[in-house]
């Protein structure tokens, strides 16, 4: 952590202060308040983030996001409640999705039938191509 400003007043002013469970402990020479750097983590691409919540937005479950994007569900959890994401109540229908490649993609949408009777978004997801389907405008 190169920014070493204390949490509790904000001051730039900090001293080494040892080592807590091997992580370097500071003191504020301002507040006189004792605090350790926060670890770095894995941060996920927002990238990821924004996928993650349109595919929650179109009504694919948490697990199901979790094996299309490879990020855990837990995270995608937090991620709608962090940006406060409400799914739209969706009874009458269920989302289908498929991963392609852009050669996949094009002799998909080559044949006719697959494009009758059915809402469709594609949407790139990394080098590949996501195609969501609901039928939730078919005439019964």
């Amino acid at each position: 952590m190169k920014d070493r400003s204390c949490p509790k007043c904000d001051s730039s002013k900090a001293v080494k202060s040892g080592i807590i469970n091997g992580k370097q402990r500071f003191r504020c020479k301002n507040c006189g308040y004792h605090f350790t750097v926060q670890k770095l983590g894995k941060a996920i691409d927002k990238y990821y983030v924004v996928k993650a919540l349109q595919l929650y937005i179109e009504g694919v479950s948490y697990r199901e996001i979790e094996r299309i994007l490879g990020v855990s569900h837990v995270s995608v959890m937090n991620w709608v409640r962090q940006y406060r994401i409400k799914a739209p109540e969706n009874y009458d229908y269920r989302p289908t999705y498929k991963v392609f490649n852009h050669t996949e993609l094009v002799n998909f949408m080559a044949k006719n039938s697959n494009l009758k009777d059915s809402s469709m978004l594609v949407t790139e997801l990394g080098d590949k191509y996501m195609v969501i389907q609901w039928e939730r405008f078919k005439h019964r």
